[in-house]
């Protein structure tokens, strides 16, 4: 019987535009692009040129530090172009895409045969082993680093977040070919949601099983990892977003590398839904039906862990749903934060919405204030069901104390663990850019 484990702490926000479980497009787009942001701690190097032709799971780009780390392409043609920003930044290497995709095909030995060996090397070979994430750092792991086992959580509790049983359904045998592969490498940990009843989840094979019971973030899988086994200096995890494990098992299954995923598409659009299409697709692309007239600000992925993304941005690697929610910097509001505003969402009961029970909320992109001097004020800690003092632990990444740092548990987070703190910050301080910018200091300084 599964281990349960029920938070107290966190947030559920529940926002108007939620996608229903229909799939109304499968998607085959005319370009994909790749783009190495999508893998945090990467240094890309690009192993094409503009001209060539490549085939699904050919290597686009690789980690540089670790070329062995290769990243394959999601669909086949022709290589366009390589995108650069400032200093020559790698953002994005792009292809034309192939009317039929042509899949390159790996060799798999018997799944029974194989070891935790030969299944990081077929996943190198095939370029989906930098789908595997670590802490600490909460960057692409090595295939040199020995984890003390591997996190998956199958509960998307963010707001406007793709529901994974949905996305699931078809992908069963693919899921559990992914987890039992994982296991020959290390214990397989998998969290899911008290809700959650799909027989896939609840019936999983070689994997050590979670309920979590509580509001959002309990999805996050550096909640479930710091509840579970919490990582110590000198010890290293290893978290695989759900999806990839279905990208693992397909490669097992069929010896193809097949990125297709089911995408929701929510928020303020026409008929919030599901399309199925590729890592690299791009946004226009996956919003063409569903935009709605007006000032929207679209973001790939969800509201409060997304990034905006521009009219020239793809479909990111870890990323389940494309949200639309309104701009509101063009919104004049009578008598401003004094009117008792029966309609908008309040963490502290200021507006008198609360009176009203769980309903949908419409909000905007306003931050409704401007940064200020850090408030000790105890905010945090009521959304951060991690046994870590949350507020000393961005404190301590401001001022740039390393060894404070490692006593308050920097090596246990990620940036998306202080989403909800920075919704409810009001020091309007950006504390996942605060987060990343200490990890990567941190693993500098360790290296």
């Amino acid at each position: 019987m599964a281990n349960v484990i029920k938070l107290r702490k966190g947030l559920d926000i529940n926002l108007k535009g939620k996608a229903e479980q229909t799939v109304v497009a499968q998607i085959h787009p005319q370009e994909c692009g790749l783009m190495p942001c999508d893998f945090p701690g990467l240094v890309p190097k690009v192993v094409v040129k503009p001209g060539d032709k490549v085939l699904a799971g050919d290597a686009l780009f690789a980690d540089k530090m670790d070329p062995r780390v290769l990243f394959a392409s999601p669909v086949s043609g022709e290589v366009t172009e390589v995108t650069r920003g400032e200093r020559r930044k790698v953002l994005s290497v792009r292809v034309k895409a192939d009317k039929e995709t042509s899949y390159r095909s790996f060799s798999i030995p018997k799944t029974d045969t194989i070891d935790g060996d030969a299944v990081i090397n077929i996943l190198l070979e095939a370029g989906l082993f930098g789908y595997v994430n670590q802490l600490p750092y909460a960057v692409t792991t090595r295939p040199d680093t020995a984890p003390k086992g591997i996190f998956v959580s199958a509960l998307r509790d963010m707001p406007l977040a793709g529901d994974f049983e949905y996305e699931l359904q078809g992908n069963e045998e693919a899921f559990q070919t992914g987890l039992s592969m994982l296991s020959k490498i290390a214990t397989v940990y998998i969290g899911i949601g008290a809700s959650q009843e799909a027989k896939a989840l609840r019936e999983a094979r070689d994997v050590e099983m979670t309920v979590f019971d509580g509001p959002c973030p309990a999805g996050n899988v550096g909640v479930q990892v710091n509840n579970i086994s919490p990582v110590n200096k000198g010890e290293v995890v290893w978290t695989v977003d759900p999806t990839a494990v279905i990208f693992f098992g397909r490669l097992f299954l069929t010896g193809k590398v097949d990125l297709t995923r089911r995408v929701a598409i929510a928020g303020e659009v026409h008929n919030p839904s599901y399309v199925e299409a590729p890592v690299g697709t791009p946004i226009s692309a996956l919003l063409d039906g569903f935009r709605k007239e007006g000032y929207y600000r679209v973001i790939n992925g969800n509201p409060l862990t997304g990034r905006k993304s521009d009219g020239d941005d793809f479909l990111g690697a870890h990323t389940s749903e494309v949200t639309v929610v309104p701009e509101g910097d063009k919104i004049d509001e009578l008598a401003g934060w004094i009117m008792p505003r029966f309609k908008q969402f309040s963490v502290s009961r200021s507006y008198f919405s609360w009176l009203f029970g769980k309903r949908e909320y419409t909000m905007d992109t306003r931050r409704k204030g401007g940064e200020r001097h850090m408030i000790m004020s105890g905010e945090y800690d009521k959304v951060f069901p991690m046994d870590i003092y949350p507020e000393y632990l961005i404190k301590s990444i401001i001022a740039g104390d390393i060894d404070k740092q490692e006593q308050l548990g920097i090596y246990e987070v990620a940036p998306e663990d202080f989403a909800l703190a920075e919704f409810v910050d009001s020091s309007k301080l950006e504390l996942q850019k605060i987060v990343r910018e200490g990890l990567d200091i941190l693993r500098k300084e360790n290296a």
